[in-house]
């Protein structure tokens, strides 16, 4: 391929480097990708978020340390998401560890922030159990709005080969 053409990662079409430009945005990331590493996040979040709840709830916890624990998992399995990949691809444990932190700590601050704060003002959602179609109900919506506030801030992160950029670099 000659450098008048720039293949495109995920469809394996071709652009001219004007053409690339304009189709991502002007950043050279395509949403596309910011939405797939959000995504990504987003499962260690709800899956942190649901488990959270589930222990606080059986334990008979308070709405303060039951968040805090779903908040903690969240970060936890949003890690080891990543780490999992990073892994696989042969890299150490301790690399994978510093490619998970790199790549996933300002996204899932994000999204936790805009979870937990769409549950914190959401009237009654703080109060709701699993057995209640509100907490069901405003952990989707919730999760929802993280989604659509933390891809634009993965865009803007990975096209400075920050955040899940990194992980990409240990992908062959």
């Amino acid at each position: 391929m000659d450098h008048e053409h720039v293949l495109h990662e995920h469809t394996g079409h071709t652009h001219t480097p004007h053409e690339a430009h304009e189709a991502h945005g002007g950043t050279g990331v395509s949403w596309a990708m910011a939405a797939q590493a959000t995504l990504h996040c987003l499962t260690g979040c709800a899956i942190g978020e649901v488990l959270g709840m589930v222990v606080g709830t059986a334990f008979g916890w308070g709405n303060l340390p039951t968040t805090l624990l779903a908040i903690v998992l969240a970060f936890f399995f949003g890690y080891a998401l990543t780490m999992r990949g990073v892994l696989r691809a042969g890299i150490g444990l301790r690399t994978a560890l510093r490619v998970a932190l790199a790549a996933d700590t300002v996204s899932i601050a994000v999204m936790e922030l805009i979870d937990n704060g769409t549950i914190l003002v959401w009237p009654a959602a703080m109060d709701a159990q699993l057995a209640d179609a509100l907490f069901w109900i405003s952990l989707a919506v919730s999760l929802a709005l993280a989604f659509v506030v933390t891809t634009p801030v993965n865009r803007w992160t990975i096209g400075r080969g920050k955040g899940h950029a990194v992980v990409h670099r240990y992908h062959h």
